[in-house]
């Protein structure tokens, strides 16, 4: 089974997957924290561009956390699984009380991370999104539609691990991914080291 050393390593492999899609636009690369950012640093470094985070949260079904029914947002934006919410009985009241917990977290992370800076202007420019891995695509769809809403002129998602066809319904423009298992688990069992990323890595990542 092929496999990443670590988060850094999977944004090296990134670039070149990257690099023929930027067609020489203006672009920016957006990391999803907390291990998405790690990824975009490498990424951003190997492609010499510009940094910037993208703060979403999955929506876990209650009791089974790791199991997302939709994602949330900066600016207000939730994207829902229809399906996944019909399919486990999922209330209005249910899915407004996760989203509530997780928005406060978001909220928080935004905070934490700006440290007193505006974020990057997106307009006008190509978004490179990136994140460790996705599963099921809720958080990545999230993401996009941010990017949308702040006059991204496209939209990339990069990301180190997908399952084979994953990609295809997260809604951006292009997407790539360094591993596509045809059968894929959990994220991390793809990666050598998929240690848990701190939010001082993050602000570290960010600040370099």
């Amino acid at each position: 089974m092929a496999r990443l050393r670590d988060r850094a390593h999977a944004g090296e492999r990134l670039a070149p997957l990257v690099a023929p899609l930027l067609a020489g636009g203006e672009a920016i690369v957006l990391g999803i924290p907390r291990g998405g950012a790690i990824v975009a640093r490498a990424l951003a470094d190997a492609l010499v561009l510009p940094l910037d985070l993208l703060v979403v949260r999955k929506l876990g079904v209650p009791g089974h956390e790791e199991y997302g029914f939709g994602a949330i947002g900066e600016d207000g934006v939730t994207v829902l699984d229809r399906e996944t919410v019909a399919s486990v009985g999922l209330s209005q009241e249910a899915i407004e009380a996760v989203a509530a917990r997780e928005r406060a977290e978001l909220e928080r992370r935004v905070a934490a991370y700006a440290g007193g800076r505006l974020p990057q202007p997106m307009a006008g420019r190509i978004a490179v999104i990136v994140d460790d891995g996705i599963a099921m695509g809720g958080t990545m769809r999230a993401a996009v539609a941010v990017c949308r809403a702040r006059g991204a002129s496209s939209v990339i998602a990069a990301v180190g691990v997908a399952p084979l066809g994953g990609l295809d319904v997260v809604g951006a423009d292009a997407a790539v991914a360094a591993l596509e298992p045809e059968r894929m688990g959990a994220v991390g069992a793809f990666y050598d080291d998929f240690a848990q990323t701190s939010d001082a890595e993050v602000m570290r990542a960010l600040a370099r």
